[in-house]
């Protein structure tokens, strides 16, 4: 893993480790904004209140009796992710520099969220479920534990789960035990670990962490920012990233496969991937895998003549909708470094 932060934990995998569908457990990133708690199973209970009929108050027992397991695979991405990118282009201080790797998939087990909050009766006028989590971050002022929410509609849809199991095994400590919310197409910080409490309001959530990830305007100061100041950041953006060759690859000339992932959030599919090595002169479709499922990513391989000299490569995809990512990281550079959805680049150098 690429460590950016021992505590709190932040750290991403190589991007060798991302060219398979499903992402191994020991290779699945790890962001974190505060230690990550260490819980008694045995005691843990999640509570759900609000604009509820039924508040309920359930242990992991009562969760998996009365509830049918759902199954999901899911992408996860952080919402920095290719932040790296941006800060060629210009310095983002105080944030992690993170590289194509801040986003994996996994199979999730759980139940949906949509039949607990049935069961506790979501009144109208929730429109929108709050989560809060155990662990606490000292980046917010005064500390809280982390939370995030998203609308009703999202919610009680039905790929949204509540996780207690990840690729066949029981969910890790590191990834959220003994239980985590999935929302499948939106940004990962929407997708709270170490569950404790689900909250049916008319609002969203207050927690600092909510309006924090948002893109601000590129001349705001984000130590000064207020809640409303930026977009609040939910579906991820169409994005690509080159996973292979590796940065700075030394490789001989000619034919050169080239493969990355792209993956386009919410209920979007990738529709076509090309890639070039003249700047764009010219371009090749490359082969484009099926999704294991409406929200993961889709492996793709193209392959290209190289020149001797150094060469940079270039990813764009396009998504079912027919939007296509911007060229440039400085048309969406934000001094946080969120949802860099920018082409894809990558220098190496061929020899003769």
């Amino acid at each position: 893993m690429v460590i950016h932060k021992v505590t709190p934990y932040n750290a991403e995998p190589p991007p060798d480790a991302l060219l398979d569908q499903i992402t191994p457990l020991e290779s699945f990133y790890g962001r974190n904004h505060g230690p990550i708690p260490q819980m008694d199973a045995a005691s843990w209970r999640l509570r759900v209140e609000g604009l509820v009929d039924r508040p309920l108050e359930l242990s992991m027992e009562e969760l998996q009796r009365r509830f049918p397991e759902r199954n999901v695979v899911a992408t996860l991405q952080c919402a920095g992710n290719r932040r790296a990118d941006l800060m060629e282009f210009r310095d983002i201080p105080g944030q992690e520099p993170w590289g194509p790797g801040a986003t994996s998939t996994a199979r999730w087990s759980g139940v949906r969220l949509a039949d607990v909050l049935a069961e506790a009766g979501l009144q109208a006028e929730a429109a929108h479920i709050a989560f809060t989590g155990t662990d606490v971050s000292q980046e917010a002022n005064p500390p809280q534990p982390f939370g995030a929410s998203i609308p009703a509609a999202k919610a009680t849809s039905s790929e949204v789960i509540l996780a207690w199991a990840m690729n066949d095994q029981a969910l890790p400590t590191a990834h959220g035990a003994p239980l985590r919310v999935v929302v499948p197409g939106w940004i990962g910080a929407r997708s709270v670990k170490w569950l404790q409490r689900i909250t049916a309001q008319a609002e969203p959530t207050d927690n600092y962490f909510q309006t924090g990830y948002s893109v601000l305007p590129p001349e705001a100061d984000p130590h000064k920012a207020k809640p409303g100041d930026g977009i609040t950041l939910g579906p991820i953006a169409l994005h690509c990233a080159i996973l292979r060759p590796d940065k700075g690859a030394q490789l001989p000339s000619g034919p050169t496969e080239v493969t990355g992932f792209a993956f386009a959030g919410d209920d979007r599919t990738v529709a076509r991937v090309d890639v070039s090595s003249d700047g764009g002169s010219t371009w090749t479709h490359a082969d484009l895998d099926a999704p294991e499922s409406p929200w993961t990513w889709q492996h793709w391989r193209a392959t290209l003549t190289l020149l001797a000299g150094e060469t940079e490569l270039i990813a764009r995809a396009w998504d079912s909708n027919g939007a296509v990512q911007p060229e440039s990281a400085a048309t969406v550079w934000n001094p946080r470094g969120y949802a860099n959805n920018s082409w894809a680049r990558q220098y190496v150098t061929c020899h003769p």
